[in-house]
């Protein structure tokens, strides 16, 4: 099983009590020159509780208000240092080092999402050469019209020579809280019926002063959700039966490699499925880049997925938007955390050669077939059989050609979309809700975009 870990028990525990009163019955083509991004998530439609921003294209990037920062036109147009605002100093807390930065800023507009939201997960892709990286911040304002702090939602780079990547713990204004990767509202929030009203994003870029080259955003926004207290969801009706060849690795085969990034094993669900997902679009990490793997490990590149995903502050590799920002430091490839709202959505995906990596939670024996309970697990879903069954890429297994299993339709959408479940030992505890990880082309074909639109990411 995947072990529980120290930032789902908290949130977890926190979004239960704070409801348990409560609870009631990327593309260049499509992207040209829109300043305000198209998505909505569905937003507004009957039945919605997910509002997605992202910005992509160059007229995204003109708005907003830039502070050294530029919009880079081209194929896959991006946000850049062009003359620095300033230099600041950089304690790294995983390592002690301090460094000096020269520092530019973006600032979204002011997004209003259609879906007051509980919760708020910010997404990413960017190039960090060496000598360079990244911060994103979210700033929330509530309902009542409180504007509330920018709280940090990643400092990242996709190497680890210059900064320790890392979540930030321990942020707060009473209103809401950060729990490594997500942005929810605290429970007294909720009792009053507070939401979040409006939101922006503050990207800053950081490169080492005079160097040549700094970061390039590619891709930044944040989903808005809303999704109501449920211990189960309506039953959805199958659809085209379709199987898609994604690559099978096992995280069990890595069991106790490499203790720095969480030792292998049942620690590695999220990067090990990333990497099934990444090697299904024809993308593969150099023979460079593997080298640091120790010869004798079976499939080095999860080994890598593993160190490119891992979490200074987390302490693992399963923080959401550094797996979607790692799948998108591959050529072409684009990458969000977002939620979902149905297994007919996930069909929707799959019929259009996308596949999808969920996040579940379930007690053993609630998922037919699986073996094992799991307080948070990331799985690959590649089809659906023609009765309408989960076909997924389940990297809790003893080995890559067992990876592919087929779950019961029921059972597999009811625990990957309810927010409440009751643990082993009868607490209330936290669902997914339906959240899923989605790399797909950045330029994709009419089929992809069409299906990046209905499931409301585009």
């Amino acid at each position: 099983m995947t072990a529980p870990t120290p930032r789902r028990a908290v949130l977890a525990a926190a979004l239960a009590a704070a409801t348990a009163a409560t609870v009631p019955a990327a593309s260049a083509a499509s992207a040209a020159t829109a300043a305000t991004p198209k998505g909505a998530g569905g937003a507004g439609a009957p039945g919605r509780t997910v509002d997605n921003r992202f910005w992509y294209s160059y007229g995204h990037w003109r708005a907003g208000t830039h502070r050294g920062t530029a919009a880079a036109a081209g194929p896959r147009p991006g946000l850049r240092i062009a003359v620095p605002a300033g230099r600041t100093e950089y304690a790294d807390p995983h390592t002690g080092k301090k460094g000096t930065w020269e520092y530019a800023t973006w600032t979204s507009p002011v997004h209003r999402p259609a879906v007051p939201a509980t919760e708020a997960i910010a997404s990413w892709n960017a190039l960090t050469p060496a000598g360079t990286w990244i911060q994103t911040e979210l700033r929330p304002t509530y309902t009542d019209g409180v504007t509330g702090p920018w709280y940090v939602m990643g400092r990242w780079a996709s190497g680890d020579g210059d900064i320790r990547r890392t979540s930030v713990d321990g942020q707060t204004d009473g209103t809401s809280t950060v729990w490594t990767d997500t942005l929810a509202l605290d429970g007294s929030a909720r009792t009053r019926g507070l939401r979040i009203g409006a939101w922006q994003l503050r990207l800053t870029l950081h490169r080492r002063p005079g160097a040549p080259l700094g970061p390039e955003v590619r891709l930044a926004g944040v989903m808005a959700s809303d999704v109501p207290d449920r211990f189960t969801v309506p039953a959805s009706v199958p659809g085209t039966a379709r199987e898609l060849a994604v690559p099978r690795y096992s995280q069990e085969i890595h069991t106790g490699q490499y203790p720095e990034y969480d030792n292998g094993g049942e620690a590695w669900c999220s990067p090990t499925s990333s990497q099934m997902i990444i090697e299904y679009w024809g993308r593969k990490p150099s023979a460079s880049a593997l080298a640091w793997v120790r010869k004798e490990y079976a499939d080095p590149q999860v080994c890598h997925a593993a160190r490119a995903t891992y979490d200074s502050a987390y302490k693992g590799c399963g923080n959401w938007p550094f797996n979607a920002a790692y799948a998108a430091t591959y050529p072409g490839l684009a990458g969000v955390v977002t939620r979902l709202g149905s297994l007919a959505d996930v069909e929707t995906l799959i019929a259009a050669g996308i596949p999808v990596i969920t996040s579940q939670s379930f007690r053993e024996g609630e998922l037919t077939g699986a073996g094992y309970g799991t307080a948070g697990h990331l799985m690959t879903v590649i089809g659906f059989t023609a009765t309408g069954d989960v076909i997924a890429n389940d990297p809790n297994s003893p080995s890559n050609p067992a990876v592919r299993r087929v779950y019961r339709r029921r059972e597999w959408e009811n625990v990957w979309l309810r927010t409440k479940r009751y643990h082993a030992s009868g607490k209330v505890v936290s669902g997914s809700g339906g959240i899923c990880y989605l790399y797909a082309p950045a330029d994709p074909n009419t089929t992809q975009l069409r299906a990046l639109q209905a499931v409301g990411v585009l």
